[in-house]
């Protein structure tokens, strides 16, 4: 076998948990992509004489990537219009929730709660608590000693954990009913039925990123302000044939694509809090939905979807 040959069947086989552990740490699908090609190109530079581990080596160099990555953009992210959320995550329906702290590390909530860490702590945090690499291996990613590892690891966790226990696992089959549920209300107008899903205090965003038109206040936040507006807004779907909805599997949860035609409009998805949506998700920016066009698989072990499926 060539080094050329071997260079690229090491990192394919790696490839569905780079790109995991790029989107963990990016929340975006293209970014990871861009990551991901980057890092392949240094890493068919590499003496594979010199490497022990391909897949901390590999590790490492696609976190510092993703790092860098995340820091450019920065700025860019700070004068985006509007909320930003994560790109959605179109999966495989072998990775439907099959492995829960895979699935709770790629959900949109997480996601979320993970943008409002620094940099460095959502790196170290997804290595450690998503991966188990070891502290080792991760000082050598982000650049830090082990000690200053150890502490940024144990403040993520805190800070992850206080803000995570409320939700609880994931059940997919629940999620999926309630979504269901909750698209019937909302095209056919049953404002009853839509109340007696929300929490009281539950909160919808859209991302529309000023390229799409959205509804109502960007963020809203309270039952009867986000029923009505989501009535409003989802009602003509029912009126008009040319629109419809499809289930679809977004990080590991049951969410909708709605589309005009053939067009896709939007994807929505859903959190549930103690048996009622909490929050609420609309993704309607187009350079987002763009990443669904491709099915991924996602991985935190080498020995589970070892190669990557794109359609």
């Amino acid at each position: 076998m060539s080094s050329i040959d071997e260079h690229a069947e090491r990192f394919t086989l790696l490839r569905p948990l780079l790109f995991t552990i790029a989107y963990e740490i990016l929340g975006s699908a293209t970014e990871s992509d861009d990551v991901l090609q980057d890092s392949y190109l240094r890493w068919a530079q590499v003496d594979l004489t010199t490497v022990r581990d391909t897949k901390s080596y590999l590790a490492q160099l696609v976190t510092r990537q993703a790092l860098n990555a995340l820091r450019a953009n920065a700025r860019r992210r700070e004068d985006y219009f509007g909320p930003w959320l994560p790109e959605p995550l179109l999966l495989t329906e072998h990775d439907a929730a099959a492995d829960m702290v895979l699935a709770e590390s790629v959900s949109m909530g997480m996601l979320v709660l993970l943008e409002t860490l620094t940099p460095d702590e959502r790196a170290v945090f997804v290595l450690r608590e998503v991966f188990g690499f070891d502290y080792d291996d991760i000082a050598t990613a982000v650049g830090k000693s082990v000690t200053a590892v150890r502490q940024m690891a144990y403040r993520a966790r805190e800070y992850v954990q206080a803000r995570r226990n409320r939700f609880g696992p994931i059940d997919t089959a629940r999620t999926a009913e309630l979504t269901e549920r909750f698209m019937t209300a909302v095209t056919t107008g049953d404002m009853a039925g839509l109340m007696s899903m929300l929490a009281p205090n539950v909160t919808w965003t859209t991302d529309s990123g000023g390229k799409a038109t959205a509804a109502g206040q960007l963020v809203m936040t309270g039952a009867e302000q986000v029923a009505s507006i989501l009535i409003a807004l989802f009602g003509p779907i029912q009126r008009r044939p040319d629109m419809r909805i499809e289930p679809v599997n977004c990080n590991s949860e049951p969410a909708v694509a709605i589309y005009t035609g053939e067009h896709l409009e939007g994807v929505v998805l859903l959190e549930i809090v103690d048996g009622r949506v909490g929050n609420g998700y609309g993704i309607r920016n187009p350079d987002k939905l763009a990443a669904l066009a491709i099915a991924r698989t996602i991985s935190r072990d080498t020995h589970e979807n070892p190669i990557a499926h794109q359609e």
